[in-house]
């Protein structure tokens, strides 16, 4: 892992992102690319095809140079490798495509704070991005002044598909020498004896040169509230999950990811794509 995407509409959420990626970046020694997304208004976009831009549009490209060089001067960043681009298309296209052609191995990306996932569930830039991105998505949420996760949370069914994100899992884990929380939520709906879930879990990671790792089973009423309540319980620093791809952030939800995990769960988020 060497390069970090952060893509910015320099917002706070989006410099929110931005901290967290600068910390990472500095312990581990990574690449930053920086990347704003100009989006022009519907009327402009015949334009951008033109030889010669219209004067709207080359005023919006200066500002957005001189934005960015606003951020770039932050002192947080001071020493670190960084790269910055502007792009001119749809953000969410614009991220993954920008993701694919510069082997961006992380994307940092901002959020609207406690419901923040809320714009997941309706289809917003983040989501999109979360939903087709190769490369893992962490979703910061607030602002961390000390992004060092030591106790992250594995939230799974721990089926047979799971294991090739988990070793992206387990990668990352190393950067921060944490301790890994597997667990299953068992609820009414989905309900496996304590037995039978440590078997699965059991098996799952003999494969794997795991240390520093405990195995959990937690009952809830559903996955959402299990993951929420768990993860406080330990006082967990970030929260894993993988994602099919196709509805909602977790392959074992049934549906789209509930409003709990969305206004109450105020921890950042790692989602690995399956």
């Amino acid at each position: 892992m060497k390069r970090i995407l952060v893509p910015t509409d320099f917002s706070s959420r989006a410099e929110n992102a931005l901290k967290v990626a600068a910390q990472i970046a500095k312990k581990n020694n990574f690449e930053i690319h920086l990347l704003h997304m100009l989006e022009i208004p519907s009327q402009m976009n015949d334009a951008i095809t033109g030889t010669t831009p219209i004067p709207e549009i080359m005023l919006f490209i200066q500002k957005a140079k001189e934005t960015m060089q606003q951020t770039l001067n932050k002192s947080y960043l001071k020493d670190l490798s960084i790269i910055d681009a502007i792009k001119l298309e749809k953000a969410s296209q614009g991220i993954l495509s920008y993701s694919k052609d510069n082997a961006i191995d992380l994307i940092v990306m901002g959020s609207n704070g406690a419901s923040g996932l809320t714009e997941f569930i309706i289809g917003s830039n983040t989501e999109k991005v979360v939903r087709l991105s190769t490369a893992p998505v962490i979703v910061i949420k607030e602002e961390i002044n000390n992004f060092d996760p030591k106790n992250i949370v594995f939230a799974s069914d721990f089926s047979e598909e799971i294991k090739k994100p988990f070793q992206k899992l387990l990668n990352f884990k190393q950067l921060f020498d944490a301790k890994l929380q597997l667990v299953t939520i068992c609820t009414p709906n989905s309900f496996k004896p304590t037995a039978l879930a440590k078997k699965i879990m059991t098996d799952f990671i003999k494969e794997f040169n795991l240390d520093n790792y405990s195995i959990n089973i937690y009952n809830d009423t559903n996955v959402e509230k299990g993951i929420i309540h768990f993860s406080n319980e330990i006082n967990a620093d970030l929260i894993s999950l993988c994602s099919h791809g196709r509805t909602g952030l977790a392959h074992f939800f049934t549906g789209s990811i509930s409003e709990d995990l969305a206004n109450h769960g105020n921890k950042p988020l790692i989602i690995f794509k399956i």
